[in-house]
Order: structure tokens, then C-alpha cells, then sequence
């Protein structure tokens, strides 16, 4: 009588989430990381008396696209430290964290946009709690998109040089847009949730400025 081979059944999203501790932690740690380095990064050109060479990292005005970037660089931070210490319990890291650095810009804007669609048009300009709260929404969704990547069995090697390649694109697209914005929106200043016709590094911080740092 010829026996049955019964077959492992398959994870849900959920239980391959939640499957290793220890890339849990890691991914849950990385929002706290990516989301405190990031406000960091979003004054450190001002901190740095707006060196240019600071702006390759930091936002140099209020556009979304220098948002979504002190995010990518803060998550491309702890993703070198985080390879150290998961590389031998991870599966499909480059995968895992090309898709979710491309997915927290992505939901960042759709949320983004959603919350400004809404409060703009009925109180005049949106609160600082509001656009925090949709940076770490995206943040979260990148967050758990790298976790489920990374606890998922094995892709292959076409996912993981596809993973290579997002996060090299991504890589050259921040590095270099600051410095030649597109004339697109998204670059666009939005200083107090008004467009200012203003892209990449600025002639005049004056409005801008948070901290009363003393002139050199």
C-alpha cells in the first residue's frame, strides 16, 4: 500500500511575519531608527550652517522628495548595519530591503497626499503631528514588507539582483536629485503646504531656519 506523502502546509503572510525573532526585532527596531534618524537629517543642514556636501543626505527644503529622502538614506544606514548582524538567519536581503526602501516612499506619498487632500482644502495647511504620522506610516508598510521578504523561503538569484538593482536606482536617484531636481512637484518647496516655485538647495534660508544658531 503505497503511503501518502503529505505536504509542509504553507505560511500565511501572518505566520511568515511573525516566523523569526530575531528579523522581527531587527525590523521593528528599524522604524524607531529610520524615523529618529530621519528627523536628525531633516535639520542636520542647518546644523551644518547648509554645507552642500551635508545635503547629499539631508533635506534641503520642504518638497516631499526631501522627506522621502532623509527616509531612504536613514533606512539605507540601518540596512548596512542590519546585513552584520542578520545575514546568516535573513533570506533575500537585497530583495527583501530594495523593496522595502522602494515601498516607504510610495506609501509615505499616498499618504501623504491623501492627508494634504483632505486638511488643506478644509483648514488652509496641515499640522506637523499629521505629516509625522504619515512618514512612519510608510515606514511601518517598508518595515513590514523587508520583514516578510526576509523571513520568506529562498527567491533566487533573478530576485536578489532585481533587489540589487532597486536599491542601486535608488541610491543614484537621491544622491543626485537635490543637486538637479526635476522640475516636477514632487521637488517642488512646499514651505507651509504652499508650493514656492523653489527647487533643490535654496538662495535664502532666512524663513526657513528652526535653530538660533550664531552667524560665523
Amino acid at each position: 500500500m503505497a503511503q501518502s506523502i503529505s505536504k509542509a502546509p504553507q505560511k500565511t503572510v501572518w505566520q511568515t511575519l511573525i516566523s523569526n525573532r530575531k528579523i522581527i526585532l531587527w525590523e521593528v527596531g528599524g522604524i524607531f531608527f529610520i524615523n529618529f534618524m530621519g528627523s536628525f537629517l531633516h535639520y542636520a543642514f542647518e546644523l551644518s550652517g547648509f554645507a552642500t556636501p551635508v545635503a547629499f543626505i539631508a533635506s534641503v527644503n520642504e518638497s516631499t522628495w526631501e522627506h522621502l529622502k532623509f527616509f531612504f538614506w536613514s533606512g539605507m544606514i540601518y540596512t548596512l548595519i542590519e546585513y552584520t548582524y542578520v545575514k546568516d538567519d535573513a533570506n533575500n536581503f537585497a530583495f527583501a530591503k530594495g523593496m522595502g526602501l522602494l515601498v516607504t516612499p510610495l506609501v509615505v506619498c499616498l499618504a501623504f497626499y491623501s492627508y494634504v487632500g483632505v486638511v488643506v482644502p478644509l483648514y488652509g495647511e496641515g499640522t506637523l503631528q499629521g505629516s509625522i504620522t504619515t512618514g512612519i506610516i510608510g515606514i511601518i508598510a517598508g518595515q513590514m514588507v523587508s520583514s516578510y521578504y526576509l523571513q520568506s523561503p529562498p527567491l533566487g538569484k533573478k530576485m536578489r539582483n532585481i533587489g540589487a538593482g532597486i536599491l542601486v536606482t535608488l541610491t543614484l536617484m537621491f544622491s543626485t536629485f537635490t543637486y538637479f531636481p526635476p522640475k516636477f512637484f514632487l521637488f517642488q518647496d512646499f514651505f507651509g503646504y504652499k508650493f514656492t516655485g523653489q527647487y533643490g538647495i535654496l538662495e535664502d534660508y532666512t524663513d526657513y531656519k528652526v535653530f538660533n544658531l550664531p552667524e560665523e
